[in-house]
Protein backbone atom coordinates (compact mmCIF):
# COMPACT_ATOMS: atom_id res chain seq x y z
CA UNK A 1 0.00 0.00 0.00
CA UNK A 2 1.02 3.67 -1.12
CA UNK A 3 1.01 6.14 2.28
CA UNK A 4 -0.35 9.27 1.28
CA UNK A 5 1.27 11.93 2.62
CA UNK A 6 0.65 15.85 3.38
CA UNK A 7 3.93 17.41 4.95
CA UNK A 8 3.33 21.06 6.62
CA UNK A 9 5.60 24.07 6.69
CA UNK A 10 7.13 22.76 3.66
CA UNK A 11 9.83 25.44 2.97
CA UNK A 12 11.03 25.43 6.24
CA UNK A 13 14.27 23.67 7.37
CA UNK A 14 12.20 20.50 8.90
CA UNK A 15 9.62 20.74 6.11
CA UNK A 16 12.51 19.89 3.26
CA UNK A 17 14.05 17.62 4.77
CA UNK A 18 10.47 15.46 4.84
CA UNK A 19 9.77 16.34 1.77
CA UNK A 20 13.06 14.53 0.42
CA UNK A 21 12.50 11.58 3.04
CA UNK A 22 9.02 11.10 1.83
CA UNK A 23 10.31 10.94 -2.11
CA UNK A 24 12.58 8.81 -0.95
CA UNK A 25 10.68 5.55 0.16
CA UNK A 26 9.06 3.31 -2.54
CA UNK A 27 6.23 3.23 -0.56
CA UNK A 28 5.03 6.96 0.24
CA UNK A 29 4.42 9.44 -1.91
CA UNK A 30 3.33 13.50 -1.47
CA UNK A 31 -0.12 14.12 -1.93
CA UNK A 32 0.06 17.81 -1.01
CA UNK A 33 2.68 20.11 0.86
CA UNK A 34 1.91 23.70 2.02
CA UNK A 35 3.67 26.79 3.20
CA UNK A 36 2.49 30.22 4.93
CA UNK A 37 4.35 32.27 2.34
CA UNK A 38 3.85 31.97 -0.51
CA UNK A 39 6.73 30.04 -3.01
CA UNK A 40 8.15 31.03 -6.60
CA UNK A 41 8.82 27.64 -6.79
CA UNK A 42 8.81 23.77 -6.34
CA UNK A 43 10.20 22.35 -3.43
CA UNK A 44 12.06 18.88 -3.81
CA UNK A 45 10.40 18.74 -7.37
CA UNK A 46 7.37 19.39 -5.17
CA UNK A 47 4.58 21.96 -6.01
CA UNK A 48 3.75 24.37 -3.05
CA UNK A 49 0.10 25.24 -2.00
CA UNK A 50 -0.81 27.81 0.26
CA UNK A 51 -1.62 26.74 4.01
CA UNK A 52 -4.51 28.75 3.46
CA UNK A 53 -5.98 25.41 1.33
CA UNK A 54 -4.86 22.89 4.06
CA UNK A 55 -8.36 22.10 5.02
CA UNK A 56 -9.61 21.26 1.45
CA UNK A 57 -6.01 19.51 0.61
CA UNK A 58 -6.22 17.06 3.39
CA UNK A 59 -9.05 15.00 2.91
CA UNK A 60 -8.18 11.85 1.24
CA UNK A 61 -5.26 11.43 2.56
CA UNK A 62 -3.20 8.84 5.10
CA UNK A 63 -1.24 11.33 7.24
CA UNK A 64 -0.10 14.68 7.78
CA UNK A 65 3.44 15.61 8.53
CA UNK A 66 3.98 18.54 11.23
CA UNK A 67 6.82 20.44 12.00
CA UNK A 68 5.98 23.94 12.59
CA UNK A 69 4.88 25.71 15.62
CA UNK A 70 2.46 25.34 18.60
CA UNK A 71 -0.39 27.33 17.15
CA UNK A 72 -0.67 26.11 13.35
CA UNK A 73 0.35 22.51 14.81
CA UNK A 74 -2.83 22.41 17.08
CA UNK A 75 -4.98 24.18 13.71
CA UNK A 76 -3.57 21.59 11.43
CA UNK A 77 -4.11 18.73 13.55
CA UNK A 78 -8.40 19.92 14.68
CA UNK A 79 -8.46 19.76 10.29
CA UNK A 80 -6.87 16.47 9.82
CA UNK A 81 -9.41 14.98 13.15
CA UNK A 82 -12.35 16.36 10.84
CA UNK A 83 -11.08 14.90 8.05
CA UNK A 84 -10.23 11.30 9.68
CA UNK A 85 -6.66 11.95 8.55
CA UNK A 86 -3.73 10.89 10.78
CA UNK A 87 -1.21 13.67 12.17
CA UNK A 88 2.20 13.36 13.50
CA UNK A 89 4.13 16.31 14.64
CA UNK A 90 7.89 16.97 15.86
CA UNK A 91 6.38 20.76 16.78
CA UNK A 92 7.92 21.58 20.53
CA UNK A 93 7.40 24.33 22.31
CA UNK A 94 3.28 23.85 23.08
CA UNK A 95 1.94 25.25 26.52
CA UNK A 96 0.28 23.15 28.95
CA UNK A 97 -3.10 24.13 27.10
CA UNK A 98 -1.72 23.45 23.22
CA UNK A 99 -1.09 20.38 24.66
CA UNK A 100 -4.03 19.05 25.55
CA UNK A 101 -5.51 21.08 22.53
CA UNK A 102 -3.47 18.62 20.33
CA UNK A 103 -4.05 15.78 22.54
CA UNK A 104 -8.05 15.96 22.24
CA UNK A 105 -7.38 15.67 18.37
CA UNK A 106 -6.17 12.02 19.62
CA UNK A 107 -9.91 11.31 20.68
CA UNK A 108 -11.17 11.15 17.16
CA UNK A 109 -7.34 10.37 15.10
CA UNK A 110 -4.27 9.07 15.69
CA UNK A 111 -2.11 11.01 16.51
CA UNK A 112 1.96 10.73 17.33
CA UNK A 113 3.68 13.44 18.88
CA UNK A 114 7.56 13.04 19.48
CA UNK A 115 10.19 15.73 20.35
CA UNK A 116 12.69 13.61 18.74
CA UNK A 117 12.40 11.28 15.56
CA UNK A 118 16.11 9.94 16.04
CA UNK A 119 16.09 6.07 16.90
CA UNK A 120 19.74 7.40 18.75
CA UNK A 121 17.94 9.51 21.32
CA UNK A 122 15.02 6.80 22.05
CA UNK A 123 18.20 4.70 23.03
CA UNK A 124 19.47 7.47 24.94
CA UNK A 125 16.33 8.09 26.88
CA UNK A 126 16.72 4.14 27.67
CA UNK A 127 20.17 4.67 29.09
CA UNK A 128 19.19 7.81 30.60
CA UNK A 129 16.70 6.21 33.21
CA UNK A 130 19.19 2.90 33.90
CA UNK A 131 21.78 5.50 34.91
CA UNK A 132 19.89 7.08 37.14
CA UNK A 133 18.69 4.14 38.59
CA UNK A 134 22.07 2.81 38.90
CA UNK A 135 24.30 5.84 40.25
CA UNK A 136 21.87 6.96 42.97
CA UNK A 137 22.52 10.36 44.87
CA UNK A 138 24.67 11.36 42.06
CA UNK A 139 24.52 14.95 41.05
CA UNK A 140 22.79 15.32 37.18
CA UNK A 141 23.24 18.09 34.97
CA UNK A 142 21.92 18.13 31.31
CA UNK A 143 23.32 20.19 28.89
CA UNK A 144 21.88 20.86 25.02
CA UNK A 145 22.44 22.98 22.23
CA UNK A 146 20.51 24.20 18.91
CA UNK A 147 20.93 26.05 16.09
CA UNK A 148 20.67 29.96 16.86
CA UNK A 149 16.81 30.33 15.22
CA UNK A 150 15.44 27.94 17.59
CA UNK A 151 12.73 29.12 19.57
CA UNK A 152 12.20 27.23 22.84
CA UNK A 153 14.28 26.19 25.59
CA UNK A 154 14.70 23.49 26.76
CA UNK A 155 14.47 21.82 23.51
CA UNK A 156 11.27 19.29 23.58
CA UNK A 157 13.74 16.39 24.04
CA UNK A 158 15.88 17.66 26.82
CA UNK A 159 12.55 18.25 27.92
CA UNK A 160 12.02 14.57 27.40
CA UNK A 161 15.26 13.31 29.13
CA UNK A 162 14.38 15.44 31.90
CA UNK A 163 10.76 13.86 32.50
CA UNK A 164 12.55 10.57 32.48
CA UNK A 165 15.50 11.54 34.65
CA UNK A 166 12.95 12.65 37.27
CA UNK A 167 10.91 9.47 36.95
CA UNK A 168 13.61 7.08 37.84
CA UNK A 169 15.01 9.17 41.09
CA UNK A 170 14.37 11.43 43.76
CA UNK A 171 15.05 15.41 42.88
CA UNK A 172 13.64 18.39 43.92
CA UNK A 173 13.41 19.82 40.45
CA UNK A 174 15.65 21.87 38.11
CA UNK A 175 18.12 24.19 38.00
CA UNK A 176 18.21 26.26 34.68
CA UNK A 177 21.16 27.79 34.71
CA UNK A 178 23.58 29.17 37.50
CA UNK A 179 24.92 33.05 38.32
CA UNK A 180 26.64 34.55 41.28
CA UNK A 181 26.70 32.90 44.08
CA UNK A 182 24.90 29.47 43.68
CA UNK A 183 25.66 26.75 45.55
CA UNK A 184 24.53 23.67 44.03
CA UNK A 185 22.14 21.60 45.63
CA UNK A 186 22.38 17.53 46.28
CA UNK A 187 19.07 16.85 44.86
CA UNK A 188 18.29 19.51 41.58
CA UNK A 189 18.78 18.83 38.08
CA UNK A 190 20.77 21.44 36.82
CA UNK A 191 19.73 22.38 33.25
CA UNK A 192 21.78 24.87 30.70
CA UNK A 193 20.69 25.48 26.96
CA UNK A 194 23.23 26.97 24.15
CA UNK A 195 22.59 28.31 21.18
CA UNK A 196 24.69 28.99 18.26
CA UNK A 197 25.52 28.70 15.12
CA UNK A 198 24.12 25.92 12.39
CA UNK A 199 24.25 23.35 15.14
CA UNK A 200 21.46 20.41 14.53
CA UNK A 201 21.25 18.74 18.36
CA UNK A 202 23.25 18.20 20.92
CA UNK A 203 21.80 16.79 24.44
CA UNK A 204 24.58 15.84 27.02
CA UNK A 205 23.62 14.17 30.50
CA UNK A 206 26.41 14.31 32.96
CA UNK A 207 26.26 11.91 36.21
CA UNK A 208 29.15 12.32 38.60
CA UNK A 209 29.82 11.91 42.34
CA UNK A 210 33.00 12.31 44.56
CA UNK A 211 34.56 9.21 42.95
CA UNK A 212 33.32 8.91 39.00
CA UNK A 213 31.99 10.59 36.52
CA UNK A 214 29.06 9.15 33.42
CA UNK A 215 28.88 11.34 30.78
CA UNK A 216 26.18 10.25 27.97
CA UNK A 217 25.73 12.24 24.77
CA UNK A 218 23.65 12.50 21.22
CA UNK A 219 24.64 14.65 18.28
CA UNK A 220 22.38 14.56 15.16
CA UNK A 221 25.10 15.24 12.75
CA UNK A 222 22.43 15.69 9.42
CA UNK A 223 18.41 16.59 10.34
CA UNK A 224 17.71 14.18 7.26
CA UNK A 225 17.54 11.54 10.84
CA UNK A 226 14.87 13.07 12.10
CA UNK A 227 12.80 13.36 8.94
CA UNK A 228 13.40 9.59 8.26
CA UNK A 229 12.01 8.87 11.45
CA UNK A 230 9.36 11.25 10.82
CA UNK A 231 8.26 9.23 7.74
CA UNK A 232 8.82 5.86 9.54
CA UNK A 233 6.09 7.05 11.79
CA UNK A 234 3.97 7.85 9.05
CA UNK A 235 3.79 4.84 7.79
CA UNK A 236 3.11 2.90 11.12
CA UNK A 237 0.62 5.06 11.99
CA UNK A 238 -1.31 5.20 8.98
CA UNK A 239 -4.53 3.36 9.27
CA UNK A 240 -4.51 2.73 12.91
CA UNK A 241 -7.49 3.43 15.63
CA UNK A 242 -7.75 6.96 17.11
CA UNK A 243 -5.06 7.49 19.87
CA UNK A 244 -2.44 9.06 21.45
CA UNK A 245 1.53 7.91 20.43
CA UNK A 246 4.79 8.21 21.31
CA UNK A 247 7.47 7.79 18.75
CA UNK A 248 8.61 4.74 21.05
CA UNK A 249 5.65 2.89 19.83
CA UNK A 250 7.02 3.02 16.63
CA UNK A 251 10.26 1.65 17.80
CA UNK A 252 9.36 -1.00 20.20
CA UNK A 253 7.03 -2.54 16.48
Amino acid sequence: MTVRVGVTGAAGRMGREVLSAVTGRENCEVAFATNRSELDEPVEGVEIDPAAEFDALVSGVDVVIDFTGPESAIEYADACAKAGVAFVTGTTGFAEDDLESLQAASEEIPVLHAPNFSRGVQVLLNLVSEAVEGLPGSDVELVETHHNRKRDAPSGTANRLLDEIEAHGEFSGRTHGREGEQPREDDEIGVHVLRAGGIRGEHEIVLADDHEELRLTHRAEDRGVFASGAVDAAEWIAGRKSGWYDFADVIDQ
